[in-house]
């Protein structure tokens, strides 16, 4: 029997795996959660994941992570400086999370680290491809790869379709013919549909006599509860989202799901042949542009226009 590897990955959602270098302490949870495919390489090896407190419930009872750690460097250092690893990972680009990286021993390391020389994070040997394509603008704007394919090869692997891991299992049961995600995260307000839009697509399901139901209508405790929050997604059978960590829970519970996209690149997300996206209509040069702040005047997700979300549910989700 081969002996156990000892895997330590650290994804705490600071810096968007395919975004430049932030040292910012908000957190993406939908790129944790997108990073999750990666498990499937070392189901069966000791997996530590260090991550921020506040993405623990997409991790906690993954039945391929063995131990998780909130990220504090004085406790964790403590601990894993006295550990080998036989690989690291580092999927983030913040300074002090590379710089810690770099006091770790492992035989391999892959991702990001800290280079003194230049005060910045750069990377190890396979990552060059996800630094260019997160760093440089064009390059970002060409990429033709899913966020799974880029990780699969920055390890040494190949993506064969692998999908996302969710530890938690929901309790509800599938209720509504259509679940409309309408919030976004504090750090990209900029990927947001327009609420007028939702409030006139709502309508016009409803008038239709399907069963909705909609994000920014439910009780506190599922705004806030990401327990909760899982078990609303998973109580509907497709889900309109905004590109927003509702868009990859409804990909990771098996949803239909159809993904509004602007600011933010549709190609690095796969939705596993169960859903699609929809771009705006006539979309700027400047899509993606990747910023919280639309800088032309217009937010491009203004342009997504509700007949053509409305054709598309009925053309195609609910077939």
């Amino acid at each position: 029997m081969d002996k156990k590897q000892k895997v330590l990955i650290i994804k705490t959602g600071y810096s968007e795996f395919l975004d430049k270098e932030s040292n910012s302490r908000k957190v993406s949870l939908g790129d944790v959660l997108r990073t999750t495919p990666l498990l499937h390489l070392y189901k069966n090896d000791d997996v530590t994941w260090i991550s921020d407190k506040e993405a623990f419930p997409l991790l906690e009872d993954n039945p391929y992570i063995d131990r998780l750690l909130p990220l504090d460097f004085t406790t964790a250092m403590n601990l894993l400086e006295e550990e080998d690893f036989d690989t690291i990972i580092n999927l983030e680009k913040n300074h002090d999370i590379c710089k810690f990286v770099n006091r770790l021993y492992s035989w391999r390391k892959y991702g990001f680290r800290y280079d003194k020389k230049t005060e910045s994070s750069q990377a190890y040997d396979r990552a060059f491809e996800v630094l260019a394509v997160s760093s440089d603008p064009n390059s970002k704007k060409e990429n033709e790869r899913n966020t799974s394919d880029l990780l699969f090869e920055m390890v040494g692997e190949k993506w064969d379709g692998e999908e996302y891991i969710l530890g938690y299992k929901p309790k509800s049961t599938e209720i509504y013919d259509i679940g409309i995600n309408t919030l976004v995260g504090q750090k990209w307000p900029t990927k947001a549909w327009p609420i007028e839009n939702w409030d006139i697509l709502e309508g016009k399901l409803i008038k239709d006599g399907f069963k909705v139901t909609r994000q920014d209508k439910q009780n506190k405790e599922v705004l806030k509860n990401i327990h909760k929050y899982i078990d609303w997604i998973n109580s509907c059978r497709t889900i309109i989202t905004n590109d927003s960590l509702g868009l990859h829970l409804g990909i990771s519970l098996k949803k239909k799901v159809l993904g509004l996209f602007g600011p933010t690149p549709n190609k690095e997300v796969q939705f596993y042949g169960r859903g699609r996206e929809i771009l705006p209509n006539p979309s700027p040069k400047c899509m993606p542009c990747f910023k919280g702040e639309c800088e032309r005047g217009r937010n491009c997700m203004e342009d997504i226009a509700v007949e053509k979300v409305y054709d598309e549910i009925k053309n195609y989700l609910l077939k």
